[in-house]
């Protein structure tokens, strides 16, 4: 498991908490009756990379805005599609993508 720090923003006095078994809880409420909890999660590590040996250029570029299932989950595009996705999310989304990197990511999406 993945562990992760989150914050909980909880609005108003005496709403439903969601339980955490953390042993390092951290609140504090401010003005208004907003309270903020620290706590420390599990997360699952089944979408954390894009698995096989040629998934780098995927792994490098790809992860900061896409859980690797979610990609993953997506129809089998063809090899055109893919760059045409690819393309979009680099003009359109501004997705700092490496130009050297693009042939990679779209061979890794095709054969999926």
């Amino acid at each position: 498991m993945n562990r992760a720090r989150i914050l909980l923003a909880i609005a108003a006095a005496g709403l439903a908490t969601p339980a955490f078994a953390a042993s390092d809880v951290t609140t504090v409420t401010g003005p208004g009756g907003v309270t903020l909890r620290s706590v420390t999660v599990d997360l699952p590590q089944s979408d954390r990379e894009f698995p096989g040996t040629d998934a780098d250029a995927i792994n490098n570029n790809c992860l900061t805005c896409h859980s690797a299932g979610m990609v993953l989950r997506q129809p089998p595009f063809p090899r055109e599609k893919w760059a045409e996705i690819v393309n979009k999310m680099i003009q359109t989304y501004k997705a700092p993508i490496d130009a050297a990197d693009v042939p990679a990511i779209v061979d890794y999406l095709a054969k999926r």
